[in-house]
């Protein structure tokens, strides 16, 4: 069983061509967040991912699941419906 941790965080918001990015994810790995950024996406959402922590790490470190602050909410009713 693969433990992931959710998280809404405006502080880490990254500033973009769609305004303020927020991480609503943060996946054990690459693969994972692979998988959440295209379940995201299919439902027309935008969503980017981000590598967290050394990147010696390569596709095995945790990475961050972000979409607009805009669709936010949008985002975590997906998430918590899975």
């Amino acid at each position: 069983m693969v433990e992931v941790t959710i998280v809404v965080s405006v502080i880490n918001g990254v500033r973009g061509t769609s305004g303020v990015w927020t991480v609503v994810y943060i996946a054990p790995n690459k693969k994972e967040a692979e998988k959440m950024k295209n379940k995201l996406s299919a439902e027309g959402l935008l969503v980017k991912i981000r590598s967290v922590g050394l990147p010696q790490t390569g596709d095995n470190g945790p990475v961050e699941v972000l979409v607009p602050e805009s669709e936010v909410d949008e985002a975590m009713e997906i998430i918590n419906s899975i």
